[in-house]
């Protein structure tokens, strides 16, 4: 049987067909994928031709699509749609991935030919190949093409870890999202809910077991309508802290430690790249340009906005004072829309 993600999609829009993908499918896909993309560098190193915009840039930014969009295919799949056999895929998948895309940007052959073309200047060039070509280079120097092979060596080792504790990241945050079920007995707890959410909370309900009773789940089509619509204050509370809490629980799936070692590591990959912190490294390609800059706007920002948003606390204390409400301010008391409004009117 022919794997569907290494064919042409004949679908509308040339959309993935979902209902051909199986699980079997994406491994092997990958491997194809990045067999063809490392030849497609290859072909670009090799081409006898001095290096330019055609046969260098624009070609090194046509390859590897097919890599791309397995990737994009599977990574969709593993965030809206996962299961336990996608999870086990991606421990496999991640790393691969990495992998690939270490050996395109410290490759010292291809990377000889950007900085070929970028040496030659923009002259001839238009506004978005000017754009694509240092954007390119960039890309080369900013993920080590200019290091040693010792210094190489230790990015892809850095990358390689980085690359499992996300993946372990997200599938606990995943995990605990999955795991949770506020059930709901009495019908009154639903009260100020539309009455579509309250069918969608009884048929979740019903699929898993608790027949003639309301389930609501972290997911956000249950999640984001109960904190905003619910009257019950304290089951809006009990939800919106086991949303904040998910993954960071006194249990196995605590990403506390690998939020840290994260942190190290980009730490150290930073200064690997010769920058003096992962923000600084972050910063270097977008407007605010340096962390100097992003805290300066910040303290500016809560000079300006502080005494309005304590205006508004304020008002709604008062409130939530003369409706017998609470003294202190949550983040489940502050979704209530409708009584947002009830205050600005």
């Amino acid at each position: 049987m022919k794997n569907p993600l290494l064919q042409s999609f004949y679908t509308v829009f040339e959309t993935p067909p979902f209902n051909q993908i199986k699980e079997e499918h994406f491994l092997p896909a990958l491997e194809e994928g990045i067999k063809k993309g490392k030849a497609e560098v290859e072909t670009i190193i090799n081409n006898n031709e001095a290096p330019n915009f055609a046969n260098t840039i624009e070609a090194l930014e046509q390859s590897g699509t097919l890599v791309s969009r397995i990737a994009e295919i599977f990574y969709n799949l593993n965030s809206a749609e996962t299961n336990d056999e996608i999870q086990k895929i991606a421990r496999d998948f991640s790393p691969k991935l990495t992998e690939y895309g270490n050996d395109i940007m410290l490759n010292p052959q291809l990377f000889a030919r950007v900085k070929a073309v970028y040496d030659k200047g923009m002259d001839g060039l238009s506004e978005e190949q000017e754009m694509l070509l240092t954007k390119s280079y960039n890309a080369f120097t900013r993920n080590g093409a200019n290091l040693g092979e010792s210094q190489k060596a230790e990015l892809r080792e850095i990358d390689r870890e980085l690359s499992g504790l996300s993946l372990q990241f997200g599938e606990n945050v995943l995990a605990e999202t999955n795991d949770y079920e506020m059930i709901i007995s009495d019908e009154a707890d639903l009260a100020g809910l539309p009455d579509s959410v309250k069918e969608a909370a009884a048929e979740t309900a019903t699929e898993k077991g608790y027949e003639g009773k309301w389930v609501f789940t972290l997911q956000y089509p249950s999640y984001i309508p109960f904190i905003t619509y619910a009257d019950n204050r304290k089951l809006r509370e009990e939800l919106s802290r086991a949303f904040g809490s998910r993954a960071f629980k006194d249990n196995e799936r605590n990403n506390s430690e690998i939020v840290k070692k994260i942190a190290k590591l980009r730490y150290k990959r930073a200064q690997l790249l010769g920058f003096e912190n992962h923000a600084e490294y972050m910063l270097q390609e977008r407007m605010a340009e340096r962390p100097e800059k992003v805290k300066t706007f910040l303290d500016d920002l809560l000079v300006a906005a502080k005494p309005f948003g304590k205006k508004e606390v304020e008002e709604l204390a008062a409130y939530a004072k003369k409706r017998d409400g609470p003294s202190k301010m949550g983040f489940w008391l502050l979704q209530r829309k409708t009584e947002a409004r009830e205050i600005s009117d």
